[in-house]
């Protein structure tokens, strides 16, 4: 029970990745906030785990303030925070209309920045804190269709290292975890030729699972991953080899 009564904030708790993540630090004995869009969305994971909904914009300032307030309020001042909200609007560049542009560049990297913000001088009190930031392959590779989430998520990485430069010496990391292709909601449109091609170029010949990621996350929001920071951990079965 290595997470004992820590307060945890998952974001994108809802379903897939996030809500492993979320059962996962559950199971380690943390009060889990568990954060969705919706109050729905969110409830269904905490009354699986026995944590505490909360719904939340992530993109909003104002939003993002008063979810930290609550979870404060509620379970007390969090020590590790797991940015994993995110959204696609998948197209081609020249068919992109800017909305899709924003809204992802919104969820998924100002998202982050904004839980971060409001989290860190609360971590910065305790001298303690545990921030990692949900990114994924194709934000280091890119992708056909998905110039926006490719960007967002590559924008990860910039933010986790300058997070991890800042916040260091009060005794706060920050990393990264970039998940390769995993069966969730999100992946689920992806063709069957697709998959295949995954499974024969992958030296650990399958698609990945959503409990794929959350171990990795588990580590880097442990006291042993004391001496990491500014790092991205890819989980993607040695696709990008």
């Amino acid at each position: 029970m290595q997470f004992q009564d820590q307060v945890v904030v998952v974001t994108g708790a809802s379903r897939g990745i996030g809500r492993s993540i979320a059962e996962a630090f559950a199971a380690e004995g943390a009060k889990v906030a568990c954060v969705a869009t919706t109050i729905e969305g969110a409830s269904g994971t905490a009354e699986a785990i026995g944590g505490v909904a909360f719904a939340a914009d992530v993109s909003n300032q104002e939003s993002v303030e008063a979810l930290f307030e609550a979870v404060t309020a509620q379970l007390g001042t969090p020590s590790v925070l797991v940015n994993n909200a995110g959204i696609t609007r998948d197209t081609l560049l020249i068919r992109m209309k800017e909305d899709d542009w924003d809204r992802v560049i919104a969820v998924n990297l100002k998202g982050a920045f904004l839980c971060t913000k409001a989290v860190a001088k609360s971590m910065m009190k305790a001298r303690y804190g545990r921030i990692i930031n949900i990114s994924s392959v194709v934000g280091q590779g890119g992708a056909a269709g998905q110039a926006n989430y490719a960007a967002a998520k590559a924008g990860l990485f910039g933010l986790t290292k300058s997070v991890a430069k800042e916040l260091g010496s009060r005794g706060i990391t920050c990393n990264a975890v970039a998940p390769g292709f995993i069966e969730t909601d999100m992946t689920s449109g992806l063709s069957e030729d697709f998959k295949q091609m995954v499974e024969k170029t992958a030296p650990i010949a399958r698609l990945g699972t959503p409990a794929d990621i959350s171990p990795a996350v588990l580590f880097l929001a442990s006291q042993n991953s004391g001496y990491i920071t500014g790092q991205t951990i890819t989980v993607d079965g040695g696709l990008t080899l």
